[in-house]
């Protein structure tokens, strides 16, 4: 009789232990069981990122506008999904008339990395739907590989749970992503509304330059919606702040800036001067990554160097994302504006006819490259400015690293660089295009002080509470 007593107690303690272990964890109704963002690691960040990183250096028209534009929004939308997870930040989503954001179940517990790996799976999948195919299945290889992993990590409702809360955000993105008519899908037509040619009555006025296509990319974006800045920032400040009124008289003005570009391309200077045009280069389709893309694989580097929280990670890709996305809108409203041609144009029909910028393509063996569209202002400087003003929001105004970015490049030298701060980095990817013959002095000082202004309207978001 004693034994059989022993038998229920043992039967109903361990039952009781059992049911309350399996409430624990299909309910979780439990009290903070929304486990922190930052109790993860940056690796699913990372993961995508570096993706990203090989997948647009072989997409056709995404460099640099269009590649600008998804950043922002694949940012935006690691940052909706994941904030209820974040303890200081909150959702930006009611500065975006029409983005409706899905909520998470109260008291839930979700799996973060299985939210990011789901967001960007969809996200992914839809911005590079033309790319070739090989790197296209890369998006669900990655995918694939992060869930397999994650199920083993998490219970199946939260596994589940987590997944469709990914996509459900990604989705409401997308769709807000759709309605800028402008921006979306702007790969697919690079070229539309140019009309350069009836702005040719205006003292330096831009002309295309070759080799290249023989119009102007993207005159239209600046139309496009900002995600930080007002209408009233969509405008850098005229060029003339820099050089007065336009001229074609030596030693004055606009010239002065010419002879500087022509003295920075001459035979006599070190090829170290050359070199860091190459360094920060990142024109060439097929060849390297875009310039908006270069501060997500600079951030990158940071994420491996500071053992970074996914918290961090997601807020700092999110912040650089939306820093080159207005970068990108109100540099190229600002392009085709002012509408400067470029040093090659101005040097060749008023000093010397035979001058040649340094740009090189190794994979065509085209020399002698200006991007294809207006000088002022450099839309490097505006970028590496207004991402490092970001960047450096999350990891310190003096933050020092080494850029590896090309290491181990064999097309360019591609050695790394060392800065004591991102502000230097900025400084130096702006200065970059003088040497490279495709930009004056007052392109990359403007780009420089507009993207600085773009980063720190982006980090005066409300995105704490």
């Amino acid at each position: 009789m004693r034994s059989f007593a022993k038998f229920l107690f043992l039967f109903f303690f361990t039952t009781g232990v059992l049911s309350s272990c399996k409430k624990d964890i299909s309910d979780d109704t439990a009290d903070n069981a929304i486990q922190n963002v930052s109790a993860y690691d940056y690796k699913v960040v990372h993961q995508w990122n570096d993706l990203w990183l090989e997948i647009e250096r072989h997409a056709a028209g995404y460099r640099p506008c269009p590649t600008a534009n998804a950043l922002g929004y694949v940012g935006l939308a690691n940052y909706e999904a994941t904030v209820p997870g974040m303890s200081n930040y909150q959702s930006l989503a009611n500065l975006y008339s029409g983005l409706k954001i899905p909520a998470i179940f109260t008291n839930q517990e979700y799996h973060w990395p299985t939210v990011v790996n789901s967001v960007n799976y969809y996200l992914y999948s839809r911005l590079f739907p033309e790319v070739d195919q090989s790197l296209y299945n890369k998006i669900k290889t990655l995918h694939d590989k992060n869930e397999k992993e994650y199920v083993e990590q998490v219970n199946q409702d939260i596994y589940i749970r987590s997944k469709n809360h990914g996509q459900a955000v990604a989705a409401a993105v997308w769709d807000y992503m759709k309605t800028d008519v402008v921006t979306f899908d702007a790969y697919k037509d690079p070229f539309k509304e140019n009309n350069w040619e009836d702005r040719l009555n205006q003292p330096g006025a831009w002309t295309p330059t070759t080799p290249g296509p023989g119009e102007g990319m993207f005159p239209f974006y600046g139309k496009g919606r900002t995600m930080a800045i007002k209408e009233d920032m969509k405008i850098c400040r005229d060029w003339k702040t820099y050089v007065g009124n336009w001229t074609e008289e030596p030693g004055k003005g606009i010239y002065l800036q010419a002879q500087e570009v022509m003295w920075q391309n001459t035979p006599e200077l070190s090829y170290q001067t050359e070199w860091i045009g190459e360094f920060w280069s990142d024109d060439l389709l097929g060849l390297t990554f875009s310039p908006p893309s270069r501060f997500i694989a600079i951030a990158d580097q940071v994420y491996v160097l500071e053992k970074a929280s996914l918290e961090e990670a997601i807020v700092a890709n999110a912040k650089v994302g939306i820093a080159l996305h207005d970068a990108a809108i109100g540099c190229w409203n600002s392009k085709y504006h002012y509408n400067i041609e470029r040093p090659e144009s101005y040097i060749k029909r008023v000093i010397d006819p035979t001058f040649e910028p340094n740009l090189y393509n190794p994979i065509t063996g085209e020399n002698g490259i200006s991007p294809s569209f207006p000088a002022y202002p450099s839309g490097h400087a505006t970028f590496g400015a207004a991402a490092t003003e970001a960047l450096a929001s999350v990891f310190g105004y003096s933050y020092g690293m080494t850029d590896n970015c090309h290491r181990n490049r064999t097309e360019f030298e591609g050695y790394p660089r060392t800065f004591r701060s991102f502000h230097e980095m900025a400084l130096e990817n702006a200065w970059s295009r003088v040497p490279l013959g495709v930009h004056y002095r007052m392109d990359a000082e403007e780009g420089v002080r507009y993207g600085t202004e773009i980063g720190r309207v982006v980090n005066n978001l409300p995105w704490k509470k």
